[in-house]
């Protein structure tokens, strides 16, 4: 099958693109909503550039869409039609002259760029990393219905320590980029998930009633290493305003070339 993953570079759509590979299929490209709006019901929105540096570390093409709105799918819906008529979709000058800084790809990172997904075979399916919202898978799978595609989301209401400890056990380098929860304070921020991460997180949920997974919008992940894309470095900066803070990323370097 081939498929389109869509990926904010995070611990669950990147666990979602392995999930697709071992499955044996065809995953044609990652699909990135790079949310312009400050807020979003749908889609992560800080440093989700990362996910194009993950794709490029793969070898896989990337199409980012940039997208304005708080809630819905129109945009990822409007881009990804072509690639579901596949390569008899009528060019036009968006697709012949599309260039990664369109994107607003960050030109001073050190990491490879990504290839731009063009579109092709068509895809007969969309994979997401939805965990628990039932407003974000909804609405995925609307949109798979219009296109007149699949639409899998592998991670569905998997229990939460499992699919932390999954992630651990199976290689994948995953880090805090943004916290906003009672008991997670900024040291939390690029701190790497392992077994003592994940036994203070057991703590904190039955202090604070967190959310081990972060699906309370208790934090966001990283992703950068995985079993399916090579090794990534970066430098980042932490900001924090008090009680809440982010990463911001500086520069992403791969360190196998």
């Amino acid at each position: 099958m081939r498929v389109a993953v869509l990926s904010s570079g995070g611990k669950d759509s990147t666990y979602a693109v392995w999930w697709a590979l071992m499955k044996g299929w065809d995953v044609s490209m990652i699909v990135t909503v790079r949310v312009q709006a400050n807020d979003s019901m749908m889609f992560q929105i800080d440093g989700t550039a990362i996910a194009g540096a993950q794709a490029a570390a793969a070898g896989i093409p990337w199409l980012p869409i940039l997208d304005n709105e708080v809630e819905g799918v129109s945009s990822l819906e409007d881009a990804l039609r072509p690639y579901v008529l596949g390569s008899q979709w009528p060019r036009s000058k968006i697709w012949s002259n599309q260039d990664i800084s369109q994107a607003n790809w960050p030109e001073h990172w050190s990491c490879n760029k990504p290839e731009l997904a063009r579109p092709s075979a068509p895809i007969q399916a969309i994979v997401s990393g939805a965990l628990r919202s039932d407003y974000q898978r909804k609405r995925i799978d609307m949109m798979a219905q219009r296109l007149g595609i699949h639409s899998f989301s592998p991670l569905w209401h998997m229990p939460s320590l499992i699919h932390m400890n999954n992630l651990i056990d199976c290689g994948f380098d995953v880090r805090f980029t943004a916290v906003s929860a009672e008991g997670i304070d900024q040291s939390w921020i690029n701190k790497k998930l392992d077994q003592s991460s994940i036994a203070d997180l057991v703590l904190l949920k039955s202090k604070y009633g967190i959310n081990i997974d972060g699906e309370g919008g208790e934090f966001e992940t990283t992703v950068l290493s995985a079993p399916w894309f090579k090794q990534l470095e970066w430098d980042v900066e932490i900001e924090w305003y008090g009680q809440r803070g982010n990463a911001k990323i500086l520069n992403v370097m791969n360190l196998i070339k």
